[in-house]
């Protein structure tokens, strides 16, 4: 069992685990080792809250599938143990960020200090190039 908060858990039946043979150098032992895990995570046949689900699913995200399926893969490590517990952590932080709430930003009208110093610059820059005109005698 994945315990994300105080009140969410996800079952361990509901996390399909399996081992994989990881990827990139490692030289003969990376043969014969199934040392990367496979995580898949149904997120629509899952026990979460209906408010997580769509949260999880509403997120740009392409370890999630169109069907609905989160599928981590961790090859970081050398054991899979190791692996095991990184794409379970990884599996909690996704979670996690979509129970988040972005902070919604708040537009800020400019002071009018900083009004002045903009149509200051603005005259001063105008003046520069106002004197690059021919000269009349």
């Amino acid at each position: 069992m994945v315990i994300i908060s105080s009140n969410i858990t996800i079952p361990a039946d509901e996390i399909e685990l399996s081992a994989i043979r990881a990827q990139g150098a490692g030289g003969q032992n990376v043969n014969k080792v199934s040392s990367a895990i496979h995580l898949r995570f149904d997120i629509r046949a899952s026990s979460l809250p209906e408010f997580y689900k769509e949260r999880l699913l509403g997120l740009k995200d392409s370890r999630i599938s169109k069907e609905g399926v989160l599928i981590i893969k961790a090859q970081q490590f050398r054991t899979q143990e190791k692996n095991r517990e990184d794409a379970l952590a990884r599996l909690k932080e996704l979670v996690l960020q979509a129970t988040t709430f972005q902070k919604a930003r708040k537009p800020t009208k400019p002071t009018k200090a900083s009004k002045t110093r903009r149509m200051d610059g603005k005259t001063q820059r105008g003046k520069i190039k106002a004197m690059r005109g021919k000269v009349f005698d």
